[in-house]
Protein backbone atom coordinates (compact mmCIF):
# COMPACT_ATOMS: atom_id res chain seq x y z
CA UNK A 1 0.00 0.00 0.00
CA UNK A 2 0.87 3.34 -0.91
CA UNK A 3 1.71 5.37 2.10
CA UNK A 4 2.57 8.80 0.58
CA UNK A 5 -0.49 10.56 1.46
CA UNK A 6 -1.96 8.31 4.49
CA UNK A 7 -2.02 9.23 7.94
CA UNK A 8 -1.25 6.02 10.31
CA UNK A 9 -2.59 8.01 13.42
CA UNK A 10 -5.65 8.64 11.71
CA UNK A 11 -6.20 5.37 10.02
CA UNK A 12 -5.83 4.27 13.77
CA UNK A 13 -8.65 6.41 14.99
CA UNK A 14 -11.37 4.94 12.39
CA UNK A 15 -9.77 1.25 12.91
CA UNK A 16 -10.61 1.44 16.88
CA UNK A 17 -14.47 2.46 16.03
CA UNK A 18 -14.73 0.32 12.87
CA UNK A 19 -17.43 -2.37 14.59
CA UNK A 20 -19.91 0.87 15.23
CA UNK A 21 -20.09 2.13 11.61
CA UNK A 22 -23.76 0.66 11.27
CA UNK A 23 -24.67 1.56 14.74
CA UNK A 24 -27.19 5.46 14.17
CA UNK A 25 -26.66 5.59 17.50
CA UNK A 26 -23.06 5.09 18.35
CA UNK A 27 -19.65 6.97 17.57
CA UNK A 28 -21.06 7.08 14.07
CA UNK A 29 -24.01 8.57 14.62
CA UNK A 30 -23.00 12.58 12.91
CA UNK A 31 -22.63 10.82 9.77
CA UNK A 32 -26.03 8.84 10.59
CA UNK A 33 -27.55 12.23 10.94
CA UNK A 34 -25.53 13.87 7.90
CA UNK A 35 -26.50 11.04 5.54
CA UNK A 36 -29.60 12.09 4.25
CA UNK A 37 -28.08 15.97 3.40
CA UNK A 38 -25.04 14.05 2.00
CA UNK A 39 -26.83 12.02 -0.51
CA UNK A 40 -29.03 14.86 -1.61
CA UNK A 41 -26.19 16.83 -3.40
CA UNK A 42 -24.25 14.01 -4.43
CA UNK A 43 -27.27 12.71 -6.31
CA UNK A 44 -28.55 15.92 -7.81
CA UNK A 45 -24.51 16.58 -8.61
CA UNK A 46 -24.79 12.75 -10.92
CA UNK A 47 -28.25 12.96 -12.27
CA UNK A 48 -27.03 16.76 -13.73
CA UNK A 49 -22.97 15.87 -14.78
CA UNK A 50 -24.53 12.78 -16.46
CA UNK A 51 -27.95 13.31 -17.40
CA UNK A 52 -29.75 10.89 -15.30
CA UNK A 53 -33.39 10.90 -13.94
CA UNK A 54 -33.81 10.09 -10.42
CA UNK A 55 -36.89 9.00 -10.67
CA UNK A 56 -35.95 6.65 -12.87
CA UNK A 57 -35.33 2.86 -11.63
CA UNK A 58 -31.40 2.64 -11.83
CA UNK A 59 -30.48 6.07 -12.70
CA UNK A 60 -26.80 5.16 -11.94
CA UNK A 61 -26.56 2.06 -14.04
CA UNK A 62 -23.76 2.52 -16.26
CA UNK A 63 -21.76 4.07 -14.29
CA UNK A 64 -18.48 3.33 -12.19
CA UNK A 65 -17.77 5.02 -8.78
CA UNK A 66 -15.46 5.09 -6.18
CA UNK A 67 -16.15 5.69 -2.65
CA UNK A 68 -13.05 6.65 -1.42
CA UNK A 69 -12.28 6.65 2.14
CA UNK A 70 -15.69 4.50 2.14
CA UNK A 71 -15.40 3.37 6.23
CA UNK A 72 -18.09 0.82 6.76
CA UNK A 73 -20.41 1.73 3.26
CA UNK A 74 -22.83 4.53 4.30
CA UNK A 75 -22.35 6.39 1.00
CA UNK A 76 -21.59 3.23 -1.19
CA UNK A 77 -24.49 1.19 -0.27
CA UNK A 78 -27.24 3.51 -1.43
CA UNK A 79 -25.16 4.34 -4.57
CA UNK A 80 -25.13 0.67 -5.46
CA UNK A 81 -29.13 0.43 -5.14
CA UNK A 82 -29.11 3.48 -7.71
CA UNK A 83 -27.69 1.32 -10.22
CA UNK A 84 -23.80 2.66 -10.30
CA UNK A 85 -20.99 -0.42 -9.98
CA UNK A 86 -19.68 0.66 -6.92
CA UNK A 87 -15.59 0.23 -5.78
CA UNK A 88 -15.17 1.29 -1.55
CA UNK A 89 -11.92 1.73 -0.68
CA UNK A 90 -10.31 2.71 2.75
CA UNK A 91 -7.05 2.71 4.33
CA UNK A 92 -8.49 1.27 7.49
CA UNK A 93 -8.32 -2.60 7.30
CA UNK A 94 -11.15 -3.02 9.95
CA UNK A 95 -13.91 -1.89 8.15
CA UNK A 96 -13.22 -3.39 4.84
CA UNK A 97 -14.55 -6.79 6.58
CA UNK A 98 -17.56 -4.52 8.30
CA UNK A 99 -18.74 -2.96 5.09
CA UNK A 100 -18.53 -6.24 3.03
CA UNK A 101 -20.53 -8.29 5.44
CA UNK A 102 -23.22 -5.48 5.80
CA UNK A 103 -23.46 -5.33 2.04
CA UNK A 104 -23.61 -8.76 1.98
CA UNK A 105 -26.48 -8.52 4.31
CA UNK A 106 -28.60 -6.04 2.12
CA UNK A 107 -28.16 -8.52 -0.79
CA UNK A 108 -25.88 -5.71 -2.68
CA UNK A 109 -22.56 -6.17 -4.75
CA UNK A 110 -20.15 -4.16 -3.56
CA UNK A 111 -15.91 -4.42 -4.01
CA UNK A 112 -14.60 -3.22 -1.33
CA UNK A 113 -10.78 -2.97 -0.74
CA UNK A 114 -8.69 -2.32 1.98
CA UNK A 115 -5.91 0.20 -0.30
CA UNK A 116 -5.45 3.95 -1.19
CA UNK A 117 -6.17 6.01 -3.95
CA UNK A 118 -2.52 5.75 -5.18
CA UNK A 119 -2.95 2.26 -4.99
CA UNK A 120 -5.97 1.98 -7.64
CA UNK A 121 -3.70 5.20 -9.44
CA UNK A 122 -1.23 3.04 -9.96
CA UNK A 123 -3.54 0.01 -11.07
CA UNK A 124 -5.22 1.61 -13.84
CA UNK A 125 -8.57 2.13 -12.64
CA UNK A 126 -10.79 4.94 -13.77
CA UNK A 127 -14.13 5.77 -12.99
CA UNK A 128 -16.67 7.99 -14.02
CA UNK A 129 -17.67 9.38 -10.07
CA UNK A 130 -15.27 9.80 -7.36
CA UNK A 131 -16.69 10.44 -3.82
CA UNK A 132 -14.13 12.17 -1.23
CA UNK A 133 -16.46 12.88 1.75
CA UNK A 134 -14.86 13.58 4.99
CA UNK A 135 -11.45 12.37 4.15
CA UNK A 136 -9.39 15.15 2.89
CA UNK A 137 -8.95 16.87 6.90
CA UNK A 138 -7.39 13.24 7.36
CA UNK A 139 -4.55 12.49 5.16
CA UNK A 140 -1.37 13.76 5.51
CA UNK A 141 -0.68 15.53 2.34
CA UNK A 142 -3.57 16.62 1.09
CA UNK A 143 -2.65 18.20 -2.75
CA UNK A 144 -1.04 15.10 -3.04
CA UNK A 145 -4.41 12.70 -2.36
CA UNK A 146 -6.37 15.51 -4.46
CA UNK A 147 -4.08 15.09 -7.11
CA UNK A 148 -4.22 11.25 -6.85
CA UNK A 149 -8.57 11.36 -7.05
CA UNK A 150 -8.04 13.24 -10.33
CA UNK A 151 -6.39 10.94 -11.48
CA UNK A 152 -8.78 7.92 -10.95
CA UNK A 153 -11.10 10.22 -12.87
CA UNK A 154 -11.93 9.63 -16.33
CA UNK A 155 -12.44 12.61 -18.64
CA UNK A 156 -15.21 14.22 -17.98
CA UNK A 157 -15.87 12.45 -14.75
CA UNK A 158 -17.04 14.19 -11.25
CA UNK A 159 -15.27 14.25 -7.56
CA UNK A 160 -17.75 15.13 -4.95
CA UNK A 161 -15.38 16.15 -2.00
CA UNK A 162 -16.75 17.19 1.30
CA UNK A 163 -14.66 18.28 4.39
CA UNK A 164 -14.78 20.98 7.55
CA UNK A 165 -13.84 24.28 7.11
CA UNK A 166 -11.28 26.30 9.47
CA UNK A 167 -12.53 29.40 11.63
CA UNK A 168 -13.36 29.69 15.26
CA UNK A 169 -16.36 29.00 14.43
CA UNK A 170 -15.61 25.04 12.76
CA UNK A 171 -13.69 24.67 16.15
CA UNK A 172 -16.35 25.78 18.15
CA UNK A 173 -18.91 23.24 16.35
CA UNK A 174 -16.60 20.77 14.90
CA UNK A 175 -14.31 20.09 17.87
CA UNK A 176 -15.49 21.41 21.06
CA UNK A 177 -19.51 20.98 20.41
CA UNK A 178 -19.41 17.54 18.44
CA UNK A 179 -16.46 15.67 20.50
CA UNK A 180 -16.29 17.29 23.64
CA UNK A 181 -20.05 18.66 24.63
CA UNK A 182 -22.77 16.51 22.75
CA UNK A 183 -19.36 13.32 22.68
CA UNK A 184 -21.12 12.55 19.20
CA UNK A 185 -17.05 11.65 18.03
CA UNK A 186 -14.58 10.32 20.55
CA UNK A 187 -12.65 13.00 21.80
CA UNK A 188 -9.18 13.58 19.14
CA UNK A 189 -10.88 12.60 15.88
CA UNK A 190 -10.49 15.63 14.31
CA UNK A 191 -7.80 18.37 14.37
CA UNK A 192 -8.87 21.36 13.69
CA UNK A 193 -5.61 22.13 12.34
CA UNK A 194 -5.86 20.03 9.46
CA UNK A 195 -9.55 21.69 8.25
CA UNK A 196 -9.40 23.41 4.99
CA UNK A 197 -11.36 26.62 3.88
CA UNK A 198 -13.57 26.55 0.85
CA UNK A 199 -11.11 28.66 -0.92
CA UNK A 200 -8.00 26.81 -0.47
CA UNK A 201 -10.14 23.36 -1.33
CA UNK A 202 -10.63 25.44 -4.44
CA UNK A 203 -7.05 26.41 -5.22
CA UNK A 204 -6.29 22.64 -4.51
CA UNK A 205 -8.66 21.27 -6.59
CA UNK A 206 -7.54 23.33 -9.25
CA UNK A 207 -3.85 22.77 -8.82
CA UNK A 208 -4.81 19.22 -9.49
CA UNK A 209 -5.90 19.48 -12.58
CA UNK A 210 -10.20 19.54 -11.83
CA UNK A 211 -12.53 22.90 -13.01
CA UNK A 212 -14.42 23.26 -9.26
CA UNK A 213 -18.52 23.89 -10.50
CA UNK A 214 -20.12 24.29 -7.42
CA UNK A 215 -19.99 24.32 -3.62
CA UNK A 216 -22.89 24.44 -0.74
CA UNK A 217 -22.72 24.54 3.03
CA UNK A 218 -24.38 21.81 5.27
CA UNK A 219 -25.68 23.29 8.31
CA UNK A 220 -26.88 21.08 10.78
CA UNK A 221 -30.06 22.55 13.04
CA UNK A 222 -29.66 22.04 16.38
CA UNK A 223 -33.69 23.35 17.20
CA UNK A 224 -35.09 20.73 14.31
CA UNK A 225 -32.58 18.37 14.59
CA UNK A 226 -31.41 18.00 11.19
CA UNK A 227 -28.99 18.77 7.85
CA UNK A 228 -29.62 20.91 5.31
CA UNK A 229 -27.76 22.38 2.06
CA UNK A 230 -27.07 26.29 2.18
CA UNK A 231 -25.76 28.57 -1.00
CA UNK A 232 -24.81 30.69 1.56
CA UNK A 233 -23.46 29.00 5.04
CA UNK A 234 -20.23 27.23 4.39
CA UNK A 235 -18.99 28.13 7.76
CA UNK A 236 -18.36 24.47 9.01
CA UNK A 237 -19.26 21.85 6.99
CA UNK A 238 -19.34 22.23 3.18
CA UNK A 239 -19.24 20.26 0.01
CA UNK A 240 -17.74 20.78 -2.98
CA UNK A 241 -18.70 19.10 -6.95
CA UNK A 242 -15.38 19.43 -9.63
CA UNK A 243 -15.17 17.88 -12.96
CA UNK A 244 -11.99 16.30 -14.95
CA UNK A 245 -11.75 18.34 -18.30
CA UNK A 246 -12.53 16.66 -21.08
Amino acid sequence: MDLNTIDPAEVAKFEAMAAEWWDPAGKFKPLHMLNPCRLDYITAQIAAEFDRDLTAPLPFKGLRLLDIGCGGGLLSEPMARLGAEVVGADAAARNIPVAKLHAEQMGLTIDYRHCAAEDLAKNGEVFDVVLNMEVVEHVADPQAFLTACQGLLKPGGLMICSTLNRNPKSFMMGIIGAEWVMRWLPKGTHDWAKFITPDELYLMLEKAALRPVDRKGMVFNPISWNWSLSDRDLSVNYVTASVKPA
